[in-house]
């Protein structure tokens, strides 16, 4: 099945001058052990994190570096990255060892990395400006949510939880359940003379986040 390398370009807003470039981003190792697009995904993460670093600090020029590099984290982790990776639809324009042409899911992982990929091979197909407008495109809802993100939950709701009650907030573990390779943990936060409120997630620390945020939904 040929791949249409052009409705990838209207997706992101480019043309690429040099389409193998673009090609080479989207190319795993499995598929091809030379010319894959490793080092590109380096670059690429490199210049996601130059971009959304800036941006954050022209959004929020008064705010802690504490807070900052919590935000920062969030908008430029491998979720993300999946994240917008499947906002257009990038695993369809990848390139991995299919033997028998067979229609195949692929991993998370790689199509994280070929987001990044992208990243790059738009940074050196044009500049630092255009590849800006790209990212700051398809991040421009994630970066709205980073007003209140969910890696702030806790630290928010601690400092509520002092300042109102002087007492931090109360996290219990309520079951790890799931095989080894794919747990999935509920925890349950108080504050004084409150119900506990629940969350899930996939560490215990994601569900503690979750927890924080359904508490703060309640009191706000």
């Amino acid at each position: 099945m040929k791949i249409n390398y052009l409705d990838l370009q209207k997706k992101i807003k480019v043309k690429f001058k040099n389409l193998d470039l673009l090609i080479k981003s989207l190319t795993h190792k499995s598929y091809d052990k030379k010319n894959n697009n490793e080092k590109i995904e380096f670059l690429g993460d490199r210049v996601l994190g130059l971009v959304i670093a800036k941006k954050l600090l022209e959004i929020y020029p008064d705010e802690k570096e504490g807070i900052l590099d919590k935000k920062f984290a969030s908008l430029v982790n491998k979720k993300t990255c999946l994240e917008i990776a499947k906002k257009i639809n990038l695993e369809k324009y990848i390139l991995t060892f299919n033997p028998n042409n067979k229609k195949i899911r692929i991993e998370d992982k790689i199509v994280s990395d070929s987001c990044e990929a992208l990243i790059g091979a738009v940074y050196l197909d044009k500049n630092l400006v255009e590849v800006e407008k790209v990212i700051l495109d398809l991040w421009k809802n994630h970066i709205k949510e980073s007003i209140i993100t969910q890696i702030d939950a806790k630290t928010t709701l601690q400092e509520l939880t002092l300042k109102n009650f002087k007492k931090l907030p109360v996290y219990k573990l309520i079951s790890n359940t799931g095989p080894r390779h794919k747990p999935s943990f509920k925890v349950g936060v108080k504050l004084p003379n409150t119900k506990y409120f629940f969350g899930l997630g996939k560490s215990k620390k994601d569900a503690e986040q979750n927890a924080a945020i359904e508490c703060l939904k309640s009191i706000k």
